[in-house]
């Protein structure tokens, strides 16, 4: 099959186009055709070797963990899953190697999920990292219906699920943005407010008391975090480690179909959204990750079937 690999770490450089062994259907697992892969900063952190710490690799790594497919053959045992079903995962393994930027890939049946008929292929792509990262930090953060929620980096893919969810909730949402990106926001649920210094200043004029949360999905924001929470107030962050050593939690998600459903059922009730800013054929994952570290768009970039 093709696949996108590298062989070593570094940058958009090592990573090519490569054939690589379609993988085995091992039981209990499932092996998915895949239609779209999204691109998560985290694929070319680990790239870079940035995860080297805490994850082992086998090289040749191919690229990837979201994936929207087609259930191509199932393991024994592998009864809630048929050939031709339509599927979507988060298909991160404790060890890095065989990743979604490719023709298939196989994944273990606790990881995948029926895709919900309303996205499409690439919507379905793009959902499931970020979904789970928001309704992960939501649910550590425990809200209830009428208190007050800010977000940093409020338009980003996380930020822009977690607003979503946070609403659904009854939760008051203040998220951190741009100013181009504000309305969007407002769309979505939140009061926007820009980042950047006199954060704190610009919370507390709609806020004077505090929030009773803060989810941080940008990292460098602590100081204003502790500035602008309650008393008793809860913190988690997906981006900086430290916020550990002040009370708060550091949020490292897990693949879960279970938990993918949840997601699944607002998409099929109409109450949440995904947004896809860019797609580009698999062989162009370079490109895709080139656009992924500006830093600066506007929706989830999603890499499409090979063309070449």
């Amino acid at each position: 099959m093709k696949a996108m690999t590298y062989a070593q770490y570094g940058g958009i450089e090592v990573l090519e186009q490569t054939e690589q062994p379609t993988p085995k259907v091992s039981p209990g697992s499932v092996l998915i055709r895949v239609k779209a892969a999204g691109v998560n900063p985290v694929d070319w952190k680990v790239m870079s070797g940035g995860l080297e710490a805490m994850m082992d690799v086998t090289f040749p790594v191919t690229a990837g963990w979201d994936v929207a497919g087609v259930v191509e053959a199932v393991g024994f045992d592998t009864p809630e899953f048929h050939v031709g079903e339509e599927v979507y995962s988060n298909g991160r393994r404790d060890t890095v190697q065989g990743g979604t930027f490719a023709e298939f890939v196989a994944l273990p049946a606790v990881m995948v999920a029926h895709k919900p008929a309303s996205l499409s292929w690439e919507q379905a792509a793009a959902l499931p990292l970020t979904g789970l990262t928001a309704q992960r930090t939501l649910d550590v953060l425990g809200l209830e219906t009428g208190q007050t929620l800010l977000i940093h980096n409020g338009s980003g893919s996380v930020g822009r699920t977690a607003i979503q969810l946070a609403s659904l909730a009854g939760v008051r949402v203040i998220a951190t943005a741009s100013a181009k990106n504000h309305e969007r926001l407002r769309v979505l649920g939140a009061e926007p407010v820009q980042y950047g210094d006199g954060l704190a200043d610009r919370v507390r004029a709609l806020v004077p008391d505090g929030v009773n949360a803060v989810a941080d999905f940008n990292g460098g924001v602590l100081a204003d975090t502790l500035a602008l929470l309650k008393h008793g107030g809860k913190h988690a962050s997906i981006a900086d480690w430290s916020v550990l050593e002040h009370g708060g939690e550091y949020i490292w998600v897990r693949p879960d179909a279970q938990e993918l459903k949840r997601l699944s059922q607002l998409v099929q009730d109409g109450k949440l959204s995904v947004d896809v800013a860019q797609t580009f054929p698999m062989q162009e994952a370079a490109k895709a990750f080139e656009s992924s570290m500006s830093g600066h768009g506007a929706g989830k970039i999603v890499l499409t079937e090979f063309t070449n």
